[in-house]
This record gives C-alpha cells, sequence and structure tokens, in this order.
C-alpha cells in the first residue's frame, strides 16, 4: 500500500522506521509543526520530521490538518492508508475520508482501557500488571474506533512511564505493520470496542505530579513513576520546587509523618501516611539531579526535616 506516516515525537520513531524497511510504499509524513526548543527557543523540527528528512520522504507540517492546502496536498500523495502513532493532532472527518483505508492509530493501551492522551501513565498510575498496545482505525470520538490488532506486555513494579514507553513502542511498530500488512492482504477486519470497560487518560499535568505525602508509600512510588520522565515528579522544601526520581517503599523503616525526612549517610527516607519510602534522585536549588544522600549532605539536611 502507498502510505503517508502521522506522529511527531521521539516515540514514534520505531513505528516509522518499521513501515520505512515494510514493503509498503511510504510516500509522506504529517508532523506538528516546527516549536521552539532549548534555551535559545530556536524552531526546531519535531524528530518525526528530522527522520523523514533522513529517509528522503516528503513532509507536511499543517498547523491544524483541517487546512484546505493540507489535505489538497495529501490527496495529491494518494495514500491507501495513514498510519499514525502520537500525533498530536485531531483529524477532521474530511481529513479521515481521504485515504482508501483510513487512519489507523498505533494506541498504548488495551483499548477501551485507557483512552486518551496519556494512556501508559495512567495504567502505571492505577497499578495496573498488564497493559499493551492497540491498533484502530480514527473516528471522531476519542480513541473510540474498530480495533485491527493487539500485543500484551507486562507492566514491571519498577517500570517508569518513559521505560514502559519505550518497550510498548518498539514492540508496537511490528503490530502496526502487520496491521498494514493484514489490511493490504484484505485478511483482517476491524472489530468494534466493547461498551464494557472504557477508561479516560488525559494528559497529566504540573498540578497532578506533584506529591501528596499523605497518601499510602504505594501510591507515591506509582504517581512517581507514572509522571517519570514528564512532566516530572515534585515536591516543594522551605518553598524551594524539588524534582524528584523514583521512590521506594520501605516495609520496615522508622515511622515518620508524611512528609517528615530521615537522613542517613546512604540513605534519605520520607515519611507516608503507611511506610517510608526511600529518595532516589533529587535536583533541587538549580542544581543537577543527584542521589538524595548527596542532596542532603549540600544541603546540611538532619533528622525532622520536611517536605510539604
Amino acid at each position: 500500500m502507498r502510505v503517508v506516516f502521522a506522529g511527531t515525537p521521539e516515540v514514534a520513531l520505531p513505528a516509522l522506521d518499521a513501515i520505512a524497511g515494510s514493503e509498503h510504499e511510504l510516500v509522506g509524513v504529517v508532523s506538528r509543526p516546527d516549536a521552539p526548543s532549548g534555551r535559545g527557543r530556536r524552531l526546531t523540527e519535531s524528530p518525526v520530521a528530522a527522520r523523514a528528512a533522513e529517509l528522503g520522504v516528503p513532509v507536511l507540517k499543517p498547523g491544524h490538518p483541517r487546512e484546505p492546502d493540507f489535505q489538497s496536498a495529501l490527496r495529491d500523495l494518494a495514500p491507501d492508508c495513514c498510519p499514525v502513532v502520537a500525533y498530536g493532532a485531531l483529524i477532521p472527518q474530511s481529513a479521515l475520508e481521504i485515504p482508501v483505508h483510513g487512519w489507523v492509530n498505533l494506541h498504548f493501551s488495551l483499548l477501551p482501557a485507557w483512552r486518551g492522551a496519556a494512556p501508559v501513565q495512567h495504567a502505571i498510575w492505577a497499578g495496573d500488571e498488564i497493559t499493551g498496545a492497540t491498533t484502530f482505525r480514527i473516528v471522531q470520538e476519542l480513541d473510540a474506533g474498530p480495533t485491527y490488532g493487539v500485543m500484551t506486555e507486562a507492566v514491571r513494579p519498577t517500570d517508569t512511564a518513559g521505560d514502559l514507553l519505550e518497550r510498548l513502542a518498539e514492540g508496537g511498530a511490528g503490530l502496526l505493520v502487520a496491521t498494514l500488512d493484514g489490511i493490504a492482504a484484505g485478511s483482517l477486519e476491524a472489530r468494534d470496542q466493547p461498551a464494557e470497560g472504557v477508561s479516560l487518560a488525559p494528559k497529566i499535568t504540573v498540578d497532578d505530579a506533584r506529591v501528596q505525602w499523605g497518601e499510602t508509600a504505594v501510591a507515591t512510588d506509582r504517581r512517581i513513576r507514572a509522571c517519570t520522565p514528564g512532566p516530572g515528579a515534585w515536591t516543594t522544601f522551605e518553598d524551594e520546587r524539588v524534582k524528584l526520581g523514583p521512590v521506594t517503599p520501605i516495609g520496615n523503616g522508622p515511622d515518620l509523618a508524611p512528609g517528615v525526612l530521615s537522613v542517613g549517610r546512604s540513605e534519605v527516607l520520607v515519611g507516608t501516611a503507611t511506610v517510608p519510602v526511600r529518595l532516589g534522585e533529587v535536583k533541587a536549588f538549580g542544581k543537577k539531579q543527584m542521589p538524595a544522600a548527596d542532596w542532603a549532605r549540600g544541603a546540611r539536611l538532619a533528622d525532622g526535616a520536611k517536605f510539604s
């Protein structure tokens, strides 16, 4: 088939590379417009757009896919199907109708669970033991289109959202190519999603990422892992924001009130509503990320200090 791939961030690169190396003809790529990046806020193209340029594939960067010029350019490419991974904009019906086989999305959950922008983060936050990826045909309702195929992936106890997403992106690339193969061969039929089991996964905000020390150690661990690497879990100490890496619940630790620190030579513990957690990496006061014990020594912390 002639395909036009749509995607923007780095997580979409495994799928783009897999399609480029498949039997399908990659005739174009759609990505979000160049955006300010880095300290200098210079306009920078997306990872997908950059990879497409390396592949010598034409790139379309509409401000929004409803734009008539974009839709005209897409028609000129005459795609049979548009595979999508993390493109970042809603596709209007007029654009959905251009390819004969529609737009086929690789979504990082087992639909109908976790429809929305942050399925991996919400799966970790909810304590799911199994998640996966699903290919489905895009319709106007959010992530509700008929599905083609799935893959499953175990959620490991120490997984951050970044860890899990990396594995799903790699495994999902093969699923997306297999889906395109089945559509091209006429051997794969999309099936409606069940009405039961729908859950939503809205974008995780910076406010969501603030650690609530009054929660249990298990809930604290999940929140921090779900928000790593982005938007980044955080708390405050002496009115300064402190960014936290993943923590480890300690079953036999000291009895600490929520947010209160116990500072040792090689570790820093923090109280929660249940057992303490051991801090991992810490980034505070404009310094680089470092082990919590090094941060505590540099800040001259003592037992009884408290996060808020």
